[in-house]
């Protein structure tokens, strides 16, 4: 299984983007999808999270109403979709796939750097 994740780049307060994450298996073999980012000095934390069966969204308190988890099935794809973004936004970004019943696998993506200038 193979997570390629693109979108990233620079963009000024207030800006936009959107991250793609494409998968090499149907997004439906997963139990769940999702975004996490990591910035420097600190851990790794979920941005947000959907599970491929149910359509629920989880997302960080600190990213509520600002971005956008969604998923194209047609495309193995999913996406985040990042408004208003804030310097402290500014991490390397991971998509997720979970994947598994009694035994959960996790698969990670290789990260893509959003970077928010003031």
């Amino acid at each position: 299984v193979q997570l390629q994740a693109s979108g990233g780049g620079l963009v000024q307060a207030g800006g936009s983007l959107r991250l793609s994450c494409a998968a090499s298996i149907s997004v439906s073999t997963f139990n769940a999808m999702g975004w996490y980012r990591q910035a420097p000095g600190k851990q790794r934390e979920l941005v947000a999270t959907e599970s491929t069966r149910s359509g629920n969204t989880n997302y960080a308190n600190s990213v509520k109403g600002r971005f956008t988890i969604s998923r194209d099935n047609a495309k193995n794809t999913v996406y985040l979709q990042m408004n208003s973004l804030k310097p402290e936004d500014t991490a390397v970004y991971y998509c997720s796939a979970t994947a598994g019943s009694i035994y959960y696998t996790v698969y990670w993506g290789q990260g893509t750097l959003v970077t928010v200038s003031s």
